[in-house]
């Protein structure tokens, strides 16, 4: 039987193999199964041997499936690369709608309220939007079975299926009942907005952020297929070719990445010459994406927008334009993840797919992206003056204006009383975005006086980004420590009936009042005022819980 099966695993058809996509790029049309040493096989004598005492003694039955795909994302887990993953037949097709941004559905963003599936927007040239669809239309029922209290995943598995299949949703909107039936199709992302939605086509974004000089504002959420002709497209409806762009703001901020391709396509649209990045690993020999001066737009001042939650394809696109001098990065440090991965399904596995690291990339410097736990740096860094931080009650405030301004409806984006969308300086405040405000303003600098002023926070910016992560890892271990004492006191309290009594639970205000916006002063024991620190969210009576603190009226322990 074992000879049978090594026999098997040497002769694999070119056809097993589908490269259904990439994580940052790989090559394309490879075997999976190549020469093996015949010694290698020695590897599964003692798996096999294992299996065969499960099966035959373990006290319970067991489900091979269970066992294989344990067994599977055991070696995987082993190599510790949260990149490298095993996914099951069962898993593929979401796993693909999530890195390719493609899938067969209605086409609208979802979500739960009150129980139910409710529509946040239709997507542009989707079936849901041709359909009538609206902005929080109430799912009640997906083929007449009810949407309550079965979850977002459970409602997309109902709603996506085969392509020219129906699907027939009762809808609540405004006290009233609708029945909508939706023909299935084949939906693809798009990953290019804008500023607002066009007030003439509600498929369509307005990209002008400054009118007056000609500064052009894209937001690239994914790098999926074809999303670099999105980018030429976008910049092409401003005039890019007859000299209407006179700069741009490239936002790849929570942008996680995808296909590298892509993001060699669009650096190459912005580069007459130079390394754009290059790629390496084990298996592969080094190869060297140089940008080509066929194609090339125009030149006009550029900066990029990046974060935390910019990585792989993302960094790789504006290190490459920040390294060649096209461009200045804005915001904070990027994510920090510089390894490339194939998406490989398994001629055996009935439908399931490896997604594995095969190389790393690096920037035109010769830098490496990838972060790790020895890393003092990583990923690409503000240039220096463009580095502008933003505190979490400012990003939720700017994430309910984006997406406030994404939702789309059929009458397109409608001025409200107020609005005033030809000047910048309005659209910049009315969107709450520092970060945004200051790439802008950067692009204004440059334009106007021929040079580009800082408009980031002063100090030496390495210092600062690392200050920021070391007190990030401070707060994380204090946590931890947290844990352990809480842990430490809870095996005390069961070791001894006197602690146990004295384990009850603290609660040091009413749940009901909020706190946030208010002040904690600390005193010594003297009475002197040590510190007068604001309270900036809602889970101080935790902390203190855990603090060596208890209310003044308590007596000592």
């Amino acid at each position: 039987m074992r000879r049978g099966w090594k026999r098997a695993w040497m002769i694999v058809p070119a056809a097993a193999v589908c490269v259904l996509g990439v994580t940052g790029g790989a090559a394309v049309g490879k075997r999976l199964a190549g020469d093996r040493p015949a010694g290698e096989y020695e590897f599964f004598d003692e798996i096999i041997d294992v299996k065969h005492l499960i099966s035959k003694r373990y006290v319970n039955d067991v489900d091979d499936r269970v066992l294989r795909e344990g067994a599977i994302k055991g070696m995987i887990e082993a190599l510790n690369d949260p990149y490298t993953v095993y996914v099951p037949a069962a898993e593929t097709r979401t796993f693909s709608k999530d890195l390719l941004g493609e899938y067969v559905g209605i086409g609208a963003q979802i979500n739960i309220r009150e129980g139910y599936l409710t529509i946040v927007s239709p997507l542009e040239d989707s079936p849901s939007f041709r359909a009538g669809l609206m902005s929080d239309d109430k799912v009640l029922e997906i083929n007449g079975e009810s949407t309550f209290n079965i979850g977002v995943d459970a409602c997309i598995e109902k709603l996506m299926g085969e392509p020219g299949t129906k699907v027939t949703l009762l809808i609540e909107r405004k006290g009233q009942r609708l029945t909508f039936e939706i023909e299935r199709a084949k939906i693809k992302t798009r990953a290019v907005k804008g500023v607002r939605r066009s007030a003439t086509d509600p498929n369509q974004w307005d990209f002008t952020v400054d009118a007056a000089r000609g500064i052009v504002y894209i937001r690239l959420t994914q790098f999926t297929p074809g999303c670099a002709a999105e980018v030429a497209a976008a910049l092409r409806s401003e005039g890019v070719e007859s000299g209407g762009v006179k700069g741009l703001v490239l936002d790849l901020r929570f942008n996680p990445g995808g296909l590298l391709r892509e993001a060699e396509d669009i650096a190459d649209l912005f580069l007459e010459s130079g390394v754009i990045v290059s790629t390496k690993g084990r298996a592969y020999p080094e190869v060297v994406r140089r940008a080509e001066k066929a194609g090339t737009l125009p030149d006009f001042p550029i900066s990029v927008l990046v974060n935390g939650q910019s990585a792989s394809a993302s960094e790789v696109l504006a290190g490459a334009l920040v390294e060649n001098g096209r461009a200045v990065a804005v915001g904070t440090r990027s994510f920090g993840k510089g390894s490339v991965q194939q998406v490989v399904s398994l001629p055996r596995g009935g439908g399931s797919e490896v997604k594995i690291t095969e190389q790393g990339y690096f920037l035109p410097s010769g830098r490496s992206l990838t972060r790790t736990d020895t890393t003092s740096a990583w990923g690409v860094d503000p240039t220096d003056g463009f580095y502008i931080p933003m505190s979490d009650d400012e990003t939720v405030a700017m994430l309910e204006v984006r997406r406030a301004r994404e939702v789309l409806t059929q009458q397109g984006q409608v001025p409200a009383e107020g609005d005033r969308w030809d000047d910048p300086e309005w659209v910049l405040s009315s969107m709450k975005d520092p970060q945004l405000a200051g790439a802008v303003h950067a692009v204004q600098g440059r334009i106007d006086a021929g040079q580009w002023p800082r408009v980031g926070a002063p100090g030496p910016q390495a210092a600062t980004i690392a200050g920021a992560e070391i007190t990030k890892l401070n707060e994380y271990r204090t946590r931890l420590i947290r844990e352990m004492e809480k842990t430490e006191r809870r095996l005390e309290a069961l070791e001894s009936p006197e602690a146990s009594a004295l384990a009850t639970t603290k609660d040091l205000w009413d749940d009901a009042i909020e706190l946030r916006g208010g002040q904690v002063e600390v005193r010594d024991k003297d009475g002197k005022v040590i510190a007068v620190l604001d309270i900036t969210g809602e889970g101080l009576e935790r902390w203190l819980l855990d603090a060596a603190v208890r209310k003044k009226s308590e007596p000592n322990p």
